[in-house]
């Protein structure tokens, strides 16, 4: 819920704009770092989700690592200062300049992704006279009941090395002298609310762990990844994320051997609730068959209700309180006919000039925008 002098000073406030309320933010990171250090688990922020500088700095606070897809997320972790040791590489397309990237600030691990992967990074690594760590990400090929866009762990997606592959990566493993392999890696999808899909995971990973230790490599690093999803039909009822019921399935399930670490790279759980996307209507435009509210923002600010037909809930601020009277197609201005946010949705009856509020927009929001129709990148305000 926005308060009065909120939405007074949104009134002020060039739109469109990102709007974090760092509390929720603080207290988000706070519940997720109490729950993991109950057991000792390690957590890496995933950059791609959020990378504004005072969300990098208060997730670096917290004491969290960093888990990068690119090698521009590695400088950003290396710039915010979040400690070459708590680094994490992952991404199924890592260019030899990325590569060179990582080596050259001594991360914590690789995530590789193929055996080819394997070979490069050995190679790359021998150049420059270093031994690379690395972790196996593997496709358990575990369903993760969540949008097919975002999944990841089938044998039908491009991520990680399947199972059949095994024995040629043992085989790379042992033929590469400047790799020193850690552990094993897994990430089975995103936006994933259905938390016995973990316990799934758990036996996956116990029985992987397994079948490498028989051949003659012990893992000392567990990592799950992350995927936990969070509540986008009740962001002020359902705020932070079950993090004491996500690590628990962990605690209860994996099998933890003396010495090992368990790791997981979290993101949308961390720091979506902490930001909403605030416009203004510009035009209203009702018809026979639709009505139309046209927003000053578009998919150049918030792309996945176009991307993954995913739902986020939309306030009238300028109407809080009334009642809701018409359906409307609440659109953006780009000149595309996906550059819609939501269809036939239940709102007061409404004004060019009201101020509308697209809530969970901190995760996949500002990160995704774009220039697209030579549009301005929007500012973001933060809670004062």
């Amino acid at each position: 819920m926005f308060n009065q002098d909120t939405i007074t000073r949104f009134q002020s406030t060039e739109t469109p704009f990102y709007y974090y309320n760092l509390d929720v933010l603080r207290q988000t990171l706070q519940a997720c770092h109490d729950a993991s250090s109950k057991y000792g688990f390690h957590v890496h922020y995933a950059l791609k989700a959020n990378f504004n500088p005072k969300v990098l700095e208060m997730v670096k606070s917290f004491g969290f690592g960093a888990d990068c897809v690119s090698g521009g997320e590695v400088k950003a972790a290396m710039d915010f200062n979040f400690g070459h040791d708590k680094v994490v590489f992952a991404g199924v397309g890592k260019a030899d300049k990325e590569i060179n990237l990582a080596l050259d600030n001594d991360i914590f691990c690789f995530n590789v992704e193929s055996v080819q992967e394997l070979e490069i990074i050995n190679e790359l690594a021998q150049a420059k006279s270093k031994i690379a760590n690395v972790a196996i990400r593997i496709n358990p090929n575990v369903d993760a009941n969540t949008h097919a866009h975002i999944t990841t762990g089938l044998d039908e997606n491009k991520f990680g090395v399947n199972m059949w592959q095994l024995d040629d990566v043992v085989a790379a493993l042992k033929a590469c002298a400047h790799i020193k392999f850690t552990g094993i890696h897994f990430h089975i999808g995103s936006q994933i609310t259905d938390m016995e899909v973990y316990k799934v995971l758990c036996g996956r990973i116990n029985e992987i762990q397994d079948w490498f230790e028989q051949r003659g490599f012990p893992v000392t690093v567990l990592n799950a990844g992350g995927g936990l999803g969070v509540d986008y039909y009740n962001p002020d009822t359902n705020t932070i994320t079950d993090f004491e019921t996500y690590f628990k399935i962990f605690a209860d399930n994996l099998n933890v051997k003396p010495g090992q670490e368990v790791h997981f790279e979290l993101g949308r759980a961390l720091v979506a609730q902490s930001a909403s996307l605030i416009s203004r209507v510009l035009y209203v435009k009702n018809g026979h068959k639709k009505n139309f509210l046209v927003l000053d923002a578009g998919m150049t600010e918030l792309m996945r209700p176009m991307l993954y037909q995913a739902y986020h809930e939309i306030e009238n601020l300028t109407r809080q309180g009334e009642v809701n009277d018409l359906k409307y197609d609440i659109v953006g201005p780009i000149c595309e006919s996906t550059d819609c946010f939501r269809k036939d949705v239940d709102f007061p009856t409404s004004l060019r000039g009201d101020l509308i509020a697209i809530r969970t927009a901190g995760a996949y929001g500002e990160v995704m925008a774009s220039g697209y129709n030579l549009r301005d990148r929007v500012q973001s305000v933060y809670s004062v």
